[in-house]
């Protein structure tokens, strides 16, 4: 008769306990019940969409209660309902150790306005809709015109390029999209009307525009024009009052 291999018996039950312990943890953490949600903002601190509503969005899909069990919660759910929303560009929604419910949020960042026909509406740097908020106006450029599914990626490269640079992001206003898609612009300090030209050589346009401004702002010239044509690559063509 073979001798028991206590070493190994021993072996064993330390794993079924261990195996055990897990499983018992596991339905234990399952159980355990999910406080409120905490929202944090990433990114801009102008809020576009309060802390109260993107609670609001979440505590809908908590059933109005106060606390969730953990196993009934289904967090890629709640992460599309805060991203379908239209300010809110990113979420991210996961359950702390100690058993809070936490939202991060990164709202969508506005290039510019759009009047278009009847409406109005922000236009975000990835090319998408986004409704104007009673909570804060951003300072961006005010634009008229109709985007199309033709136009659009061209504009918004046009929009993204002034959003990203400081000049010319504090500098023009406003900018209008003509039907035959010649585009003008006005800058924040003086009257005369930049002629763009169409959305083509957007850099080297947007350079030679600053190193005009530069100079002509130096040699206070910059009051006698009316109009300012870019749409040479090469020069820039200005006309006086």
């Amino acid at each position: 008769m073979k001798r028991l291999n206590w070493n190994n018996i021993r072996l064993v039950l330390m794993l079924m306990a261990v195996v055990f312990l897990y499983a018992f943890g596991l339905e234990r953490n399952k159980k355990r019940m999910v406080s409120a949600p905490r929202i944090e903002f990433v990114g801009e601190s102008r809020l576009f969409i309060t802390e109260d509503s993107v609670n609001k969005l979440l505590i809908e899909n908590f059933e109005r209660r106060k606390t969730i069990a953990k196993e009934n919660l289904v967090l890629n759910k709640l992460e599309s309902v805060l991203t379908n929303h239209p300010t809110i560009e990113k979420a991210e929604v996961f359950v702390t150790a100690k058993g809070e419910l936490k939202a991060q949020v990164k709202q969508k960042t506005p290039v510019a306005r759009i009047n278009d026909s009847n409406r109005s509406f922000y236009f975000d740097y990835q090319g998408t809709e986004m409704p104007l908020s009673d909570n804060f106006s951003a300072r961006v450029p005010l634009v008229s015109a109709h985007i199309t599914d033709k136009n659009k990626a061209e504009i918004t490269r046009i929009l993204r390029y002034i959003h990203d640079d400081d000049f010319l992001k504090k500098n023009i206003i406003g900018i209008e999209i003509q039907e035959n898609q010649n585009i003008l612009m006005k800058n924040r300090n003086y009257n005369y009307v930049i002629d763009f030209g169409k959305p083509k050589n957007i850099e080297r346009k947007f350079n030679n525009y600053k190193a005009f401004f530069q100079k002509a702002s130096q040699d206070s010239l910059i009051e006698k024009y009316s109009n300012i044509n870019l749409k040479l690559a090469k020069q820039v063509v200005c006309t006086k009052k």
